[in-house]
């Protein structure tokens, strides 16, 4: 459900349900998780009076199977519903307030000026009144203007905000605190958090009181009330001590253990994603330390390590350093007397003058061709309906028959049409067929392995005279897709507008998806872009990873750096960047680059924290957590941890040396651009083939959400398989073979669609009419 009050009393009984069937937590440890998840599915999908017919050695088990990993899931989407609705509460304020002062809002500008001279006014004529001495300097009008300004951005604001939260909370969502706090068991594993776990036995306690007020010594107040709202939580008592406004202390408390939850320094005990951080490292890290580094091919001696990255920044360095002057392309500006980099932005290569008789070729040849049957080609020479298995324990239908309903099925779901608009067709299968199809044979596991089967076989049947050797290159990004919002995933995205999710893509430079996620529009793009690399699970290598803006970061940077790839940015604050330095004496042997050097590498901190963040590169790769539960921990509301600040300062190194490298050669600035111009093809192309609903989300259930992405996913690569043989049947002729200029095989891309038809059959028969007048005359 949405963030909302209502969901937060719904998903605590449904924890009371769960906890009251005491289940120890430790009944299925030693399961494989896979197994656990095919039975979860199979009882999901069964109804009570399925589940009731089973004799009681299968039905208890699948219970069993179905309530603990789904009470771990029950408390996630409560920490979830807290979270958000937690900052819902001060984003409605903050909106609130902004409408009302909007059409107060007055700038005045050049306020520092006005106030220079007022002061020096005063200065000079200390005995004279305000309308002699201040207002011939600053007309009263002036003064208002400077007043109303002060309290629409100044500590009045934020006291009104304030007001606005506390009043939303006391009249409606404080309802939810003792609910939340009897359901979740909330732990920490660093003493400095351990303020906020008072406060909240403490709110605990007096559940069940009317009183008003804490005495200043009956709650924690350091570490758990922020400096800017502290006025508003302690107040003066009347015997002159001081007394903790009880309301705005609960507000506070909610504010604080949101930002603790966020970065995982205070845990939920039962929960999954909101699990004891600890349990998201390898816990044989110290055994297998050695075999560990091997596998992230990583010195073992963090001197080593340290003494190889700062002769390799020195190199990168003094090579921009020689380079510069002669670059006509990227010059140090200045703006004022702040310096900035200016980089030339590169000629548009010319348009490939054959691919559009390429493109009329294919539609000649394959003119009209229905989505549907490349769908049905790519199954019958791929096989990957193999891949989609009944969660039931036996089959009845023929297989033939089931091929047949799962592709209508799968073209329902990648479409967006929807499966009853699907079962209206010729094909004679029903829609409860459809549905049962849906149910029983397509889950996320066996979607990404029949996904994986397509993306296998296009790899295999590349021609390389045609589309080259293979590469090792892969770009990613996200696009927002309209969705329904009465569920957590649907969130307004603050740069595109409106409600909806993303789905991020890894597309390798040929075109091809090898994975997608489904994501929130808030969550980090970064975490997105390390889950695609390192558990694709396609026959792909991936070395070098095209990112915009977003999918970077300096904690981004070292990460990849561990796990062996090249992160490659299109930066657009390219003028605001800064170079650091190996060590202080090299400023000197760095002129060209001197405007825009900052301070030299902590490399001692590196060296202290490297066994540290090797085991968290670890454990992104052996999966040991989502990168999103482990990125999650270093974020700026983390800033003081000490693993955070040693990945931060290697980021600085390998991003001062990817800098290097990009402005000193437009080779590879062009090779980035191309790479994400790719994405931005892909993306193109949703529009195409999830056409059903106007191209929204429509429905509430994750899963459901999950599979019209990966559908889509599918139709996408099973298009871009079909094409990619289409391009070489035309391309193996040598007429047109000879036709093809470099620059046009430089721009051949199978993700063409003017020849596809991906909404159905349209038949005109002229001599048929629709049987109106016998309607007319029985009215």
């Amino acid at each position: 459900g949405p963030a909302r009050l209502e969901s937060v009393l719904k998903e605590t009984g449904k924890l009371s349900e769960l906890h009251a069937l005491a289940l120890p937590k430790d009944l299925l440890s030693g399961l494989n998780p896979n197994l656990i998840d095919s039975y979860r599915q199979r009882a999901a999908q069964e109804g009570t009076w399925e589940l009731k017919r089973h004799p009681d050695r299968i039905r208890y088990p699948l219970l069993v199977l179905y309530c603990v990993p789904r009470e771990a899931q029950v408390i996630d989407g409560l920490v979830d519903l807290l979270i958000q609705i937690v900052h819902l509460i001060g984003g409605r304020a903050e909106r609130s307030v902004v409408k009302e002062l909007i059409n107060d809002f007055v700038k005045v500008n050049g306020k520092a000026s006005i106030l220079f001279r007022i002061a020096e006014a005063v200065h000079n004529e200390p005995d004279g009144t305000v309308r002699d001495v201040v207002f011939p300097v600053a007309s009263e009008e002036t003064i208002a203007k400077l007043v109303k300004e002060f309290r629409s951005d100044g500590p009045a604001y934020k006291r009104r905000v304030y007001t606005k939260i506390r009043a939303s909370y006391s009249s409606h969502y404080r309802k939810m605190l003792p609910r939340i706090l009897e359901a979740l068991d909330f732990r920490s594993n660093n003493t400095a958090h351990r303020p906020i776990l008072d406060a909240i036995d403490v709110i605990k306690e007096h559940c069940d009181s009317r009183q008003h007020y804490f005495t200043s010594d009956e709650v924690p107040v350091e570490g758990v009330v922020r400096s800017k709202w502290r006025e508003v939580v302690v107040e003066a008592a009347p015997d002159g001590g001081e007394r903790i406004n009880r309301i705005n202390y609960e507000i506070c408390v909610l504010e604080t253990l949101r930002e603790r939850l966020r970065c995982k320094e205070i845990w939920v005990v039962g929960a999954d994603r909101y699990r004891n951080p600890d349990e998201d490292l390898p816990g044989d890290f110290d055994k297998r330390r050695e075999d560990y580094y091997s596998k992230l091919n990583l010195p073992a001696n963090a001197e080593e390590f340290v003494s190889s990255l700062k002769a390799q920044m020195a190199k990168a360095l003094t090579g921009l350093n020689a380079s510069l002057p002669k670059n006509p392309k990227v010059r140090i500006k200045y703006r004022g007397d702040k310096p900035y980099i200016s980089v030339t932005p590169y000629d548009p290569l010319p348009d490939p003058p054959n691919l559009d008789k390429l493109k009329r070729e294919l539609n000649r040849r394959w003119p009209a061709t229905s989505l549907l049957d490349v769908l049905k080609e790519t199954d019958l020479r791929v096989g990957f309906t193999e891949a989609l298995s009944t969660s039931g324990n036996r089959e009845i239908t023929d297989a033939g028959e089931v091929q047949r309903r799962l592709l209508l099925t799968l073209y329902g779901l990648g479409t967006n049409a929807g499966l009853k608009r699907i079962a209206s067709g010729r094909h004679g299968v029903s829609y409860k067929e459809l549905l049962h199809i849906r149910r029983r044979y397509i889950d996320k596991a066996a979607m990404r392995d029949a996904i994986r089967r397509v993306i296998n076989a296009i790899m295999a049947a590349r021609a390389p005279e045609i589309w080259g050797e293979g590469t090792t290159a892969c770009a990613s990004d996200s696009t927002k897709f309209g969705a329904w919002d009465q569920n957590l995933m649907t969130e307004w995205h603050a740069r595109y507008g409106g409600r909806g999710v993303m789905i991020y893509w890894h597309v390798d430079k040929q075109s091809t998806c090898i994975y997608s996620q489904l994501k929130r529009c808030s969550s980090s793009e970064v975490a997105a872009m390390i889950e695609g690399v390192l558990h694709h699970c396609t026959d792909m290598e991936v070395e070098r990873q095209y990112v915009d803006s977003h999918g970077q970061s300096e904690v981004a940077f070292a990460f990849c750096h561990l796990l062996g790839f090249a992160l490659l940015p299109r930066l657009k604050a390219i003028a605001r960047q800064k170079l650091y330095l190996p060590d202080t004496g090299s400023r000197d042997s760095l002129g060209s680059l001197d405007a825009i050097l900052t301070r030299p590498i902590d490399w001692e901190l590196i060296a202290q924290q490297y066994d540290e963040m090797v085991k968290f590169a670890t454990a992104l790769r052996e999966r040991t957590a989502e990168p999103d539960a482990i990125l999650r921990r270093f974020t700026r509301s983390n800033v003081k941890h000490p693993t955070y600040k040693a990945l931060s300062e290697l980021g600085k190194v390998i991003k001062t040396m990817f800098l290097c490298d990009y402005l000193a050669s437009e080779q590879l600035r062009r090779e980035i651009h191309e790479g994400l111009n790719v994405v931005e093809r892909w993306n193109g192309t949703n529009d195409f083939i999830f056409f059903g609903k106007g191209g929204e989300v429509a429905t509430n259930r994750l899963e459901d959400q999950e599979m019209a992405a990966l559908a889509l996913h599918l139709l996408q690569v099973s298009l871009v398989y079909i094409n990619t043989l289409m391009l070489q049947n035309v391309l193996g002729e040598a007429s047109w073979r000879s036709q093809m200029t470099d620059r046009d095989m430089a721009a051949l891309t199978p993700l063409l669609h003017a020849h596809i038809n991906p909404y159905g059959i349209f038949e005109l028969d002229m001599s048929q009419r629709l049987p109106l007048e016998n309607l007319v005359t029985a009215a």
